[in-house]
């Protein structure tokens, strides 16, 4: 099987390739990590002690691997922690994120590099983050007795439709599984039906919860405010990992209503560092002055649109905000973590296309906590209600902040799971794919 599956790789690269050597050239992307992605030459670490490998596919999974890392470091400070990523923003943040943990490139799953990556690392355990379900990088794992973990697991409906064409294949993938902790019930029957071994497969709750912070004084929000000139008078609408064309609506809804309300602020997050440029073509277009984020240390102006291109602070601009427009739901994306401007207590808005995160679109929804705008000409009179009912806003923050402490814990749930895959291998268990674990907490 992995030879056969080193065989498809090959193809499907070379079919890729045109595309691959001009994304290479043109934009810069895939030349970094060449010998750790195609041979697995990752840091070879040194020590004994036990290791956690966690991989997470880009920038929301590094995001959402702090609180597991953090739990971990609480409980079992004397084990080491790795990280690796797909892509390279997502490594770019996990370097800048967690400055003293050895992190890389995940190799690609040709059957020579994760094998030599796995001897490389040496880890008791390795966890993948949502879906990252690479049969290679399983096989090498099992293959030298290191158990295998998805964390905070989800199997939207479009990927389950695909999957269920290769059962066969996917049931003996996911029984070389030794856990998978989902966010919620249907992602967990959803697993099942794909033949998931039950005892396998544990709810724990999503956790985007824990990951959500909710102060607005921490040092970070704090920070960026004053760096962009925020008054406390000011209102902010910020519309975060945005897509084409949710920028234009964005712009368009803070023209129309910034000469009504002077103290309104524009912010604008895209998904992707690729757009940067093209966003800032737009506002240059637009004529409405704006400032880059990258320039703001060094501009005298205050400005009232600002561009954020750097990655990684989103999450920290979301606490600046009163009034959010979560992207990647006007177009095909599916929706983008709607969770971060909750906890903060923003009025949350999103697009009605947010079938990846459809089950805390919708409970933020059932709560009162977030509002789904039909299209994005209701972009700017949700903001103006906003602006003019000042209750109204501050109800949608305090039930959307009700529902984020509601749905705590999912983080210690899920590592309850973890420390027996390990402690059971240290013991010469093997790698636990049979050991009694304990029953996460009711999520």
């Amino acid at each position: 099987m992995p030879y056969l599956l080193n065989v498809l790789y090959v193809l499907l690269l070379a079919a890729a390739s045109p595309w691959l050597l001009w994304a290479a050239v043109r934009k810069g992307k895939y030349r970094a990590g060449f010998r750790e992605k195609f041979f697995g030459l990752v840091p070879r670490r040194e020590g004994a002690e036990p290791c956690v490998w966690l991989h997470a596919v880009s920038v929301g999974e590094v995001n959402l691997l702090g609180v597991i890392m953090r739990e971990l470091r609480e409980r079992r400070p004397g084990w080491k922690v790795v990280v690796s990523s797909t892509t390279h923003t997502g490594l770019e943040l996990a370097r800048k994120k967690y400055p003293d943990v050895t992190t890389f490139y995940c190799p690609l799953d040709f059957s020579w590099a994760v094998r030599a990556a796995v001897r490389r690392v040496r880890p008791s355990l390795l966890v993948l983050a949502e879906l990252e379900l690479w049969p290679n990088l399983i096989g090498a794992a099992r293959e030298a007795q290191v158990p295998v973990a998805v964390v905070n697991g989800r199997l939207s409906e479009r990927s389950f439709r695909g999957y269920r064409r290769l059962r066969p294949f996917m049931r003996r993938l996911l029984n070389r599984l030794s856990l998978i902790a989902v966010q919620n019930d249907e992602y967990r029957d959803r697993f099942a039906e794909l033949g998931a071994d039950a005892a396998r497969l544990v709810t724990t709750g999503s956790l985007k919860f824990d990951g959500a912070v909710g102060d607005r004084r921490n040092a970070a929000t704090q920070r960026l405010a004053q760096l962009a000139g925020f008054d406390t008078d000011d209102v902010v609408f910020l519309a975060g990992s945005t897509q084409e064309g949710e920028e234009d609506a964005a712009l368009d809804a803070y023209r129309a209503l910034s000469g009504e309300f002077p103290r309104l602020r524009l912010v604008l997050v895209p998904r992707h560092v690729d757009r940067f440029d093209e966003v800032a073509r737009m506002l240059e277009r637009s004529g409405v002055p704006f400032v880059r984020r990258s320039a703001l240390a060094s501009s005298e102006r205050n400005p009232r649109v600002l561009l954020v291109d750097a990655v990684g602070e989103l999450g920290a601009w979301w606490g600046t905000a009163q009034i959010a427009f979560v992207g990647g739901s006007f177009g095909n994306r599916g929706g983008q973590n709607m969770l971060e401007p909750a906890a903060y207590g923003a009025a949350v808005s999103f697009g009605p296309n947010t079938w990846n995160f459809r089950e805390i679109a919708g409970a933020l929804v059932a709560a009162g906590g977030a509002v789904v705008l039909p299209d994005a000409d209701a972009l700017a009179p949700f903001v103006r209600r906003c602006l003019v009912d000042r209750p109204y806003a501050d109800e949608l923050g305090c039930q959307a902040r009700s529902l984020v402490a509601a749905n705590l814990g999912a983080t210690a749930r899920t590592v309850d799971l973890l420390l027996p895959l390990v402690e059971t291998v240290l013991t010469g268990g093997g790698t636990a794919a049979s050991a009694k674990r304990p029953q996460a907490r009711a999520a």
